[in-house]
């Protein structure tokens, strides 16, 4: 087995101010709920780019100083890993705006639970809240997956 594999990169940035954090409530069909603004990196984009890029198209905020806070993984079904990686940054300015992605907003950290979350999002804020773990993993085993915080 070689030691290259398909990657797909994406991005994800949760921007704070003191206990408030921005969400944005996803509207389309494969991923909707509450969670963070982020996408894709586009190839020859360095990664700090991409996700100051994708926070200004969903949220119309410029964010500054982004940090790398951990990962998220998991393969395709073709057989792709599939990568997102976390942000954080309270460094910002601009007006606040939704996309065609959703509405944004800001609510308090403990406020996450009163609303429906995306798809395992609860157990992603961890990643993003913790100074102990690092990455969010899917782990297959079969047909059977399971999520692994490290």
């Amino acid at each position: 087995m070689g030691k290259s594999e398909q990657v797909i990169l994406t991005n994800m940035c949760m921007v704070y101010d003191d206990e408030q954090i921005l969400v944005q409530d996803r509207v389309g069909k494969s991923w909707p709920g509450i969670t963070f603004p982020g996408g894709h990196v586009e190839p020859g984009e360095s990664f700090v780019d991409s996700v100051i890029r994708e926070v200004y198209e969903e949220t119309g905020l410029t964010i500054f100083n982004p940090e790398i806070c951990g990962v998220k993984q998991f393969y395709t079904k073709n057989g792709e890993r599939y990568m997102v990686l976390f942000y954080k940054t309270n460094q910002y300015k601009g007006e606040l705006k939704a996309s065609d992605e959703g509405e944004v907003f800001w609510i308090h950290k403990n406020e996450l639970k009163d609303y429906q979350l995306a798809n395992d999002f609860e157990i992603m804020y961890k990643v993003f809240d913790s100074n102990e773990i690092s990455e969010f993993f899917y782990d297959q085993s079969g047909e059977n997956w399971s999520v692994k915080l490290l």
